[in-house]
């Protein structure tokens, strides 16, 4: 390539053989392994990483490889999913159409379904062959995106599917939290580009010049600090001048912004409208940002192209680098650039664009009082908040900061803003400014709104006396609009469903719901229903619970999860089973993490433990990837009690620990009352009854409401405890309530067998705990049919009946054996051998922990249908679940089989023939 006119074709790969190796390497790891692969090129801006990630997607594509490739623009930050957008639609096989995509946008409204979505067509792709997803300058990309790719190399990882990423060095940017996500997960690199040597940098001077070339040039290269950008723009330089050094010295182009001063004014002034626009822009937009008709811009749109400044790629330009755009657009003087980002916004609205397109421009442009600018970024945050509801959130801070403290629109933004935060889990935040427009003094019926607004965030922080304090203020007050008031009453009667007076809390919350029919107010309608329904739970009334809960779900099909587990406390699972398998299919408008929660309380009745436990850590990560956490606490001590039950005692204290923690970041009552009663089965587990028995006693002390929601399933543990550590008292006042809970529910077999199994442990009965044992038949619900027999054998055994002691006990191993209970299954075993001591010491059961044998029954499913070719959809349809839930799965598979891809997988099951 010698000569003063040839290609600049090797520029920025000389002096990158090591790091070019490096992506190769991986790339032909991908397409070996089948497994997933990630690679991070990080540097300075025009250090070569846009050339580096050209070179190894040409690469892969050569090798077989379904490319995408995109880039995130700087201007184009706010708009969601704009960046990976553009690698899911490239090339020539495209991954996704554009019709797909706008479908998945119109159809899906939550970050987890339509990354899900997003996996599922990728993974499918991967199928045929592996896939590279490139993305340059991930640092620039949108929130969305960024949320995606955080998830998807993860989700994806036994796939062929390698993503390459460029970024600048930013130890706390988007680069780093997506490495740190997938880190220990498949494959990565971090290709980190350094200055190139002197050497490679004369071999660039050779491929554009010559091997002739002076050596004053040479040592002029050396200004460049061994960045190739910089070296190549000043060769582009020398290449136009006549070489010889009489020529150069001052008037010689050195750098970028020496080039763009040799441009005609009409060809600088359109660069400079396009810097405004971004990085990639409309050809129209900077010819109506130049205030000229786009014909008499086409010498200046060639000299720039010609110059090597700009591509156009037939639908947009693109500044050739970044750093070409940075050095046209600090030449604008800051003044005008505000009021040219500001005319860009007007411009993009005008020409129909969306919000979110002219918001990055409001944000550079507005100044305080810019009404026009505030209604963009409200609409521009209604829109976004959906899918990327903390920038949403940004955008009304911004909004708020520019709307005047004076007049009224100041509290209607500001409950806007209020509400955007709540909806992005900053609760802290949305009460910090509700608080601070509350100081203003406003109108009385902007207060009642305000305190309306904020009414979400207190409740997600469990601060239900503030709450109800605050709800009780803006009542008394007055001036509120009939919407309004219905909201505030039906927030009341939430407040008041986690006091001691339910009646009352019952009494405000009907009063809500038939002003809130009347009226129309569909907000204050949804209020009052879940208000409802958590009082009737608090109260042990399940039948009650279901119909507020139904008809909630009704409304807004958000709530679905509730009604299915108010379902499941009447045992009714088929109605639960036939909602899951419904909300299956309209996922994208039910929070999902919370269906799993409702999958993992179904699958924990019907004593499927490990399909139980799989939803509660699906359900834990998609709360840990969304940022707003309300079940985990929960979903802990579930998993604890779970371990214990196999016979897993080291992850049951692992729970149990993490449940303190979560206990210390919200420590209101149902949360101590939770982990309270954890705590108290541990002790008894570790035969410390003293302890688990004081334990119970202060469970007892949390609210009558927190007996039903803990002790409704469980009560029979609890009262063994209390026998266990001689507090008959406490033994018998907990039969008692579940006597009250089951005149409460009366249709309900489990409620009533577990009242009678009660009774029975209280009275050592063995006639009673056959009545219960009897009314238990009725019940869904097999390890507390299990829990039931093993009473009875008990008591059959201390009254010397040993034959029917034998059946009952045997009944009861079979079952607690057949839900994985296996622990439970063995010390039943023992009081058959005769060992009650033994079977009280028993807490550990041997299971493998690597290997085919360590794999539950549904991951071995699991392990056969990926094996066969399924992806986790299909397999998921199969084993009627959610796709996160057989991904959940497939880690576990992968973990004890120590394999890492779906080709290893096929081989290992051929080697497994079925039983």
């Amino acid at each position: 390539m010698a000569g003063s006119g040839g290609p600049l074709s090797h520029r920025g790969l000389r002096g990158r053989e090591t790091e070019l190796a490096q992506l190769q390497s991986l790339i032909s790891s991908v397409a070996d392994t089948g497994s997933g692969g990630l690679a991070l090129i990080q540097g300075e801006p025009g250090i070569g990483k846009t050339t580096l990630l050209a070179e190894a997607v040409s690469r892969a594509a050569s090798a077989g490889f379904s490319v995408g490739l995109g880039r995130a623009d700087e201007l184009h930050h706010i708009v969601p999913f704009s960046s990976l957008a553009a690698s899911i639609l490239h090339g020539d096989r495209p991954l996704l159409s554009g019709g797909d995509l706008a479908e998945l946008a119109r159809s899906h409204d939550q970050r987890i379904w339509l990354v899900e979505r997003l996996a599922e067509a990728i993974e499918a792709r991967a199928t045929d062959g592996p896939v590279l997803i490139g993305l340059d300058d991930v640092q620039w990309a949108d929130a969305l995106s960024r949320f995606a790719l955080q998830q998807l190399p993860t989700r994806l990882r036994s796939s062929p599917v390698l993503w390459m990423l460029t970024g600048r060095r930013e130890p706390t940017g988007p680069a780093e939290e997506i490495a740190t996500a997938a880190a220990g997960s498949l494959p990565a690199v971090t290709v980190d580009l350094g200055p190139l040597s002197g050497a490679a940098i004369g071999q660039l001077a050779d491929d554009t010049l010559g091997p002739t070339a002076d050596t004053w040039i040479r040592d002029l290269l050396d200004g460049a600090g061994g960045n190739p950008f910089l070296a190549v723009e000043m060769l582009a330089g020398l290449r136009t001048a006549d070489a010889s050094q009489d020529v150069v010295p001052s008037r010689l182009v050195v750098g970028v912004r020496g080039r763009l001063r040799s441009l005609q004014p009409d060809t600088l002034r359109f660069l400079r409208m396009g810097a405004v626009l971004g990085r990639r822009f409309g050809f129209g937009d900077a010819a109506a940002l130049c205030g000229s008709p786009a014909a008499t811009l086409l010498p200046a749109l060639e000299e720039a192209v010609h110059a090597g400044l700009l591509d156009d790629d037939g639908d947009h330009l693109l500044f050739r680098h970044d750093l070409l755009r940075q050095a046209v657009y600090a030449d604008i003087p800051p003044s005008a650039r505000k009021a040219l980002h500001r005319e860009a916004a007007h411009h993009l609205v005008s020409a129909g664009r969306q919000p979110a397109d002219a918001v990055p421009h409001i944000l550079r442009g507005a100044v305080p009082g810019d009404d026009e600018a505030v209604a963009l970024l409200r609409r521009a945050a209604d829109d976004m908040l959906a899918v990327t509801p903390g920038p949403a959130a940004d955008l009304m801070l911004r909004a708020l900061e520019l709307t005047p403290t004076a007049g009224t629109s100041r509290f209607e933004v500001g409950e806007h803003t209020i509400l955007c935060l709540t909806r992005a889990g900053r609760n802290r935040e949305a009460m910090e400014t509700g608080d601070r427009l509350l100081a203003d003094r406003p109108p009385l019926e902007t207060f009642g709104r305000l305190q309306s607004a904020l009414g979400g965030a207190l409740w997600t922080m469990d601060l239900a006396d503030e709450l109800r304090r605050r709800t009780e203020a803006a009542l008394t007050t007055g001036g509120s609009t009939p919407e309004i008031h219905a909201r505030l009453t039906a927030l009341h009667a939430l407040a008041l469903s986690r006091g001691h007076d339910l009646t009352a809390a019952r009494r405000t919350g009907e009063t809500a719901l038939q002003t809130a029919t009347a009226i129309g107010d569909r907000e204050a309608h949804v209020l009052a229903l879940s208000g409802l329904g958590e009082i009737a739970l608090n109260a042990g009334e399940n039948a009650a619970a279901l119909e507020r809960f139904a008809a909630l779900s009704a409304v807004d099909s958000a709530y679905l999860p509730e009604e299915v587990v108010a379902h499941l406390h009447t045992d009714d699972f088929a109605s639960g089973g036939r909602l899951l398998l419904r909300a299956t299919d309209r996922a994208g408008s039910v929070r999902h993490a919370m269906l799993l929660w409702a999958q993992g309380q179904h699958d924990l009745g019907l004593g499927r433990l490990d399909d139980a436990e799989a939803d509660f850590v699906t359900m834990e990560h998609l709360e840990n990837e969304v940022g707003v956490p309300v079940q985990q606490l929960n979903a802990r001590v579930i998993r604890s009690r779970i371990a214990l039950l196999r016979g897993d005692p080291e992850a049951a204290g692992e729970h149990l620990l993490a449940a303190r923690e979560y206990l210390a970041a919200r420590p209101n009552p149902g949360n101590t009352a939770a982990v309270r009663f954890l705590e108290a089965v541990h002790a008894d587990a570790d035969g410390d009854v003293v302890r688990a028995v004081d334990l119970i006693r202060r469970v007892q002390q949390q609210g009558p409401f927190m007996r039903w929601r803990l002790l409704r399933d469980w009560i029979d543990a609890a009262v063994r405890i209390s026998l266990r550590g001689g507090d008959r008292q406490l033994a018998a006042d907990l039969a008692s309530q579940a006597k009250a809970h089951a005149e409460r529910n009366p249709s309900v077999a489990t409620a009533v067998g577990i009242a009678t199994q009660a009774r029975g442990l209280v009275q050592n009965d063995p006639a009673v705990l056959g009545h219960a044992v009897d009314l238990l038949g009725a019940s869904p619900r097999p390890l507390t049919r299990a829990a039931a027999h093993a009473d009875l054998g008990r008591a059959l055994l201390d009254a010397g009946r040993g034959r029917r002691a034998v059946a009952a006990l045997t009944q009861a191993r079979d079952t607690f054996a057949g839900s994985g209970a296996h622990a439970a299954a063995t010390r039943i075993q023992h009081v058959l051998a005769g060992s009650e001591a033994d079977a009280r010491r028993t807490a550990t059961v041997q299971r493998p922990v690597q290997g085919w044998g360590a794999l539950t029954a549904t991951e071995e499913k699991v392990a056969r249908l990926v094996a066969q070719g399924h992806t986790n959809r299909s397999a998921a349809d199969v084993l009627v679940v959610s796709p996160h839930t057989v991904n959940t799965h497939l880690t576990s598979v992968f973990r004890k089989l120590s394999i890492s891809s779906r080709v290893q997988l096929a081989n290992l099951v051929a080697s497994f023939p079925r039983a």
